[in-house]
Parts: structure tokens; C-alpha cells; sequence
């Protein structure tokens, strides 16, 4: 059964920090790209960070200098450093881990559960 678990989510105020967490278990494919999503009420999902299995990495512009996505293989795992946190970064956070499935060469998708990150005025 795959499994995603999020956490590190929750409440701060604007400039604050926090540092959001996805272990991925159950996936018996190959783990290519993993990335952070939000979503914002009333707004769609919108990519966040990404990460391949490479380590190289694509930020949203409005998260650019702020956030940092880092990956540990060997543990199934994704990460989202979020500093100088800012009213506008309220949202529910959702990791995505993409699995490749060796035989037909495409690609599955799996979700977290999201976290809800909010930050105050």
C-alpha cells in the first residue's frame, strides 16, 4: 500500500519558518521526480518546488530566495525549507511523488494528504 506522510505544517507569523516533510513508502516503481504543491482557497493548485532524482530543482517565482526543496533518496523523502514566510504562502501544501513504471515507460503519480501551512499578520 503507498503511502505519502506530510508533516510540518501549521501556524506562524509573517517572516517566520517552517520545514515541511513527505516519506514516501509502498512504491515499488522507481521514484523520479518528487515536488511540494499548494493550494490556496479559492485558488488552484499551483506548483511550488520540484525536485529530480538528479537534485535539480524549479521554484515558483513567488517562493524564488525564500524556499528551498531538497530530497534524500535513500529514505523516500522530500523536503520544503519555507523562510521569510509571508501571509500570501497560507495554503494546504500537498507533496507529489512520480514513480516510473519500468515496463511501459510511463509515470504514475502519487499525493500526500496535505498540510496546512498558515502565516499571520
Amino acid at each position: 500500500q503507498v503511502e505519502l506522510v506530510e508533516s510540518g505544517g501549521g501556524l506562524v507569523q509573517t517572516g517566520g519558518s517552517l520545514r515541511l516533510s513527505c516519506a514516501a513508502s509502498g512504491i515499488t516503481f522507481s521514484i523520479n521526480d518528487m515536488g511540494w504543491y499548494r493550494q490556496a482557497p479559492g485558488k488552484e493548485r499551483e506548483l511550488v518546488a520540484s525536485i529530480t532524482v538528479g537534485y535539480s530543482t524549479n521554484y515558483a517565482d513567488a517562493v524564488k530566495g525564500r524556499f528551498t526543496i531538497s530530497r534524500d533518496n535513500a529514505k523516500n523523502t522530500v523536503y520544503l525549507q519555507m523562510n521569510s514566510l509571508k501571509p500570501e504562502d497560507t495554503a494546504v501544501y500537498y507533496c507529489k511523488v512520480q514513480a516510473r513504471v519500468h515496463y511501459t515507460g510511463g509515470y504514475i503519480n502519487y499525493w500526500g494528504q496535505g498540510t496546512q501551512v498558515t502565516v499571520s499578520s
